[in-house]
């Protein structure tokens, strides 16, 4: 236990953001420096109030089942390489998942019964980030080789845990991306803002060090048929995501100037690294209105805010969540409680319990405005408030309302893989699908879910590969496919 005082000595502190004002008028992280850095000076105070609790309920709370209080032990104890060592013993990518995760593991947190938790998320970036200054992280080659090869569709977080995990066993892994280049959403669905790529590409840079073999541009099901990778490749990973957006049919859904957000985050993300894009969708000068309360939300606001648009307004069908645990979500789950994201705090309203009746256009075809209505949930479903109606001007409308499963056309169809009640890939308890020698991992089969839970499906799937192609595996399996989160 790093100090049995600690949390009776120190209160809880995060990472201190850049001013809104200095932040707002650029791409970078929100954090001077990096996340890890803005930590230093309190961080081996905040380290020492984990308590090492006989029975470490973050473990639960993280899907990795990350080896929290052992971390901060060591970071309390300035011995980074441990740290980094017991960090990435179970997290290949806790860079990504330190800025990007929401964090269930301090909502699982024992000293979070009665206080503040332990700010577990900001010790991880920390490590990490140390970690690659101090050049503590390094390739870990294979000590043999299989003489094994296995195609990686998908080259998000799911991808590239099921990817590194295989090659460091020593099998020849290619992984496939249809985009320019790898990272899958992490690239061009994320802000420069959350994770600047140059995170993303030193990892990637490791990856192929070791030995992974990356192919982007290939639209894999089009360019190359689930056929031919069965003819090259011993064993085949899908890890294509859930890409099939939520869309909303009302009336005026056919007017310009209404679009998906994955429409409208890539191109934003080409352009703040400096790529040309051609007619790109801007919010520069216009009152803009985002559908959808979550992360994607979030991120379509704080680029919006960055872009120069007048007015920001964000938009959530379900009510506004408490600010303390509600009674039905007790600790150690994940409550729905109200929080704040960082570009939610720079600028912009969010309104509740609102639903869009209709859009509204100009005499150019172009939106113009929302009707909207009141709801309140009963018996079952949201219902319109008699006399809550109300108008709010748009001239760009994002949608950013969740995915519905994976793509169907393409090799979905090709393998003829079954598909569960949900309408994700069926696999097996070892990630296996329908199709023998083809697995699937992250939110592909899982449904949407978080940056943690990919990585981990990601790990637990090299499992279930690797004894398909061996006979047996050695590698960690931290999840079973029918786990779901402790989540609301």
């Amino acid at each position: 236990m790093a100090d049995p005082r600690g949390f009776l000595k120190h209160d809880r502190k995060v990472a201190v953001r850049r001013p809104i004002s200095e932040r707002i008028h650029d791409w970078q992280e929100v954090y001077p420096g990096t996340p890890g850095k803005a930590l230093l000076p309190i961080i081996q105070d905040q380290a020492s109030r984990c308590m090492d609790c006989g029975i470490p309920f973050c473990h639960s709370g993280c899907p990795l089942g990350n080896l929290i209080p052992e971390w901060n032990d060591l970071v309390y104890r300035e011995d980074w390489q441990a740290a980094v060592d017991r960090l990435h013993a179970t997290n290949n990518f806790p860079e990504f998942t330190g800025r990007l995760c929401p964090a269930p593991c301090e909502t699982a947190c024992v000293l979070g019964i009665s206080q503040p938790p332990v700010t577990i998320k900001n010790v991880e970036v920390a490590i990490a980030d140390r970690g690659w200054e101090n050049r503590i992280i390094k390739p870990q080659m294979p000590e043999w080789h299989s003489n094994k090869t296995v195609a990686v569709i998908g080259s998000g977080p799911a991808g590239l845990a099921v990817a590194q995990q295989l090659t460091r066993e020593g099998h020849t892994v290619a992984v496939y991306e249809r985009d320019d280049a790898p990272g899958g959403l992490m690239r061009y669905g994320i802000p420069e803002f959350k994770m600047e790529k140059k995170v993303l590409d030193r990892r990637l840079r490791q990856m192929r060090h070791e030995g992974t073999i990356f192919r982007s541009g290939v639209n894999v099901g089009f360019d190359i048929t689930a056929a031919e990778l069965r003819e090259r490749y011993d064993a085949v990973v899908l890890a294509i995501g859930s890409t099939i957006r939520r869309d909303l049919p009302v009336p005026g859904r056919e007017l310009r100037g209404i679009h998906q957000a994955m429409e409208y985050l890539p191109q934003a993300n080409r352009a703040a690294l400096g790529e040309a894009v051609e007619f790109q969708i801007t919010a520069e000068g216009k009152d803009v209105v985002i559908i959808g309360g979550g992360d994607t939300g979030a991120d379509c606001l704080g680029t919006a805010t960055r872009q120069g648009a007048r007015s920001v307004t964000q938009l959530e069908i379900m009510p506004r969540p408490t600010e303390e645990r509600p009674d039905n979500q007790p600790w150690p789950t994940y409550p729905a409680i109200f929080r704040v994201a960082s570009a939610q705090e720079e600028f912009g309203d969010r309104l509740y319990a609102l639903s869009t009746t209709r859009f509204t256009g100009d005499t150019h075809g172009r939106v113009a405005g929302l009707d909207l209505v009141e709801v309140a949930f009963s018996d079952g479903k949201f219902n319109p408030v008699e006399g809550s109606e109300k108008h709010i001007p748009a001239q760009l409308v994002l949608l950013a309302m969740g995915f519905t499963g994976p793509q169907r056309e393409g090799l979905v169809e090709q393998f003829g893989l079954e598909l569960d009640p949900r309408g994700n890939i069926a696999r097996n308890g070892d990630f296996e699908t329908s199709e023998p020698g083809v697995f699937v991992c992250g939110d592909a089969g899982r449904g949407q879910s978080l940056i943690v839970w990919a990585i981990a499906e990601g790990r637990s799937c090299a499992a279930g590969v690797d004894k398909y192609l061996t006979g047996e595996s050695k590698l960690p399996r931290p999840i079973e496919p029918t786990d779901r989160p402790l989540m609301a």
